[in-house]
């Protein structure tokens, strides 16, 4: 199986994340008429599979796909997590820093597999007052696949257990674009449904690079409306 490491990339991207959410709370702190937002949220991404079988343990064995040692590829599917923050410059324009994992490992080809989404992200607003507010963001960013194997160990003393070992990851850039509603309830607390779509680069894994996201978050608005 390819596997492109870019640890180092992944690490700076993740601490330009930090860095940019605590430079978002210091504007927050210095200028607080803009505002910050912070939230979380829940949403799928979809992406079919590559249609491919592979022999992921290399037992030799020849023949068409579903033979014994080969394995199917899945769809890129299930529940993710969000968690983001953004800090409007002017009234209608912002920036922003964001990532989305999957919840839980999911079964890939006799692996198990986990994404993240990380990116930044610019904002326009064209109403900047009301309840409802709609939005348009893009932005840059990378996808980290990382795969891990399970194993199964039985002895006569302690009985069977089990281990979740990783083995490798692959690093993907990715382009994104979306747009967005956040309603508030009260003056500070909003709900944002909202449709992304992720363009990864290479996303071998999978059959398609483009990966559309829907998510709903509820977030909380620091600073004055």
């Amino acid at each position: 199986m390819h596997s492109l490491t870019g640890v180092k990339s992944l690490k700076y991207l993740k601490n330009s994340i930090l860095l940019l959410v605590g430079l978002c709370s210091t504007g927050m702190l210095v200028q607080a008429q803009s505002g910050l937002d912070v939230y979380f949220g829940v949403g799928t991404m979809q992406a079919d599979s590559n249609g491919t079988s592979i022999d992921t343990f290399n037992t030799g064995n020849v023949g068409p796909a579903n033979t014994p040692g080969y394995f199917n590829t899945p769809k890129l599917t299930g529940a993710f997590g969000k968690v983001g923050a953004d800090f409007m410059l002017t009234p209608h324009f912002g920036v922003g820093a964001d990532t989305d994992f999957r919840f839980s490992q999911a079964p890939y080809a006799g692996l198990n597999y986990r994404p993240t989404f990380y990116d930044f992200y610019g904002i326009w607003q064209p109403v900047h007052r009301g309840r409802v507010m709609p939005e348009i963001v893009g932005g840059l960013g990378a996808v980290n696949v990382r795969f891990y194997q399970s194993q199964a160990y039985c002895d006569a003393f302690a009985g069977c257990s089990s281990s979740n070992s990783f083995l490798e990851s692959s690093n993907h850039f990715q382009v994104r674009l979306g747009v967005g509603v956040s309603v508030y309830a009260t003056q500070h607390v909003f709900f944002r449904p909202q449709v992304d779509a992720h363009f990864v680069n290479n996303f071998y894994q999978f059959g398609s690079d483009w990966v559309p996201e829907y998510s709903v978050s509820i977030g909380y608005h620091f600073g004055e409306r």
